[in-house]
């Protein structure tokens, strides 16, 4: 598997796809992403639809959120409808929108 940055300096406005990387969010990110998994770094943010196995948000993130699995750090501001099978939110996260758990098996 393929790993990409979207350092911090950096803004990308449009979508990013990667069918089987993982992408790494520090800097903007205007658009859709999907890949194999997605971490969204604490100064990380994603404006549009999150698409991936595994996603992990330490930063800010606005839009929608599918995936299998789905870590919010505590240091995550979300604002987004979450659909997974599993959820982790550590204390002090802050998500608003609709979440859609729906277990594993």
């Amino acid at each position: 598997m393929a790993n990409s940055i979207v350092e911090g300096e950096l803004t990308i406005d449009g979508n990013i796809k990667s069918s089987d990387g993982n992408l790494e969010i520090k800097g903007s990110v205007v658009g859709d992403v999907t890949a194999a998994e997605v971490v969204i770094g604490s100064g990380g943010t994603v404006d549009g639809a999150v698409s991936a196995k595994t996603v992990v948000v330490e930063g800010r993130h606005k839009g929608s959120l599918k995936c299998d699995n789905v870590t919010f750090a505590s240091t995550s501001n979300v604002q987004a409808d979450v659909k997974a099978e599993t959820m982790t939110t550590e204390s002090g996260a802050k998500v608003v929108g609709k979440i859609d758990i729906t277990g594993t098996g």
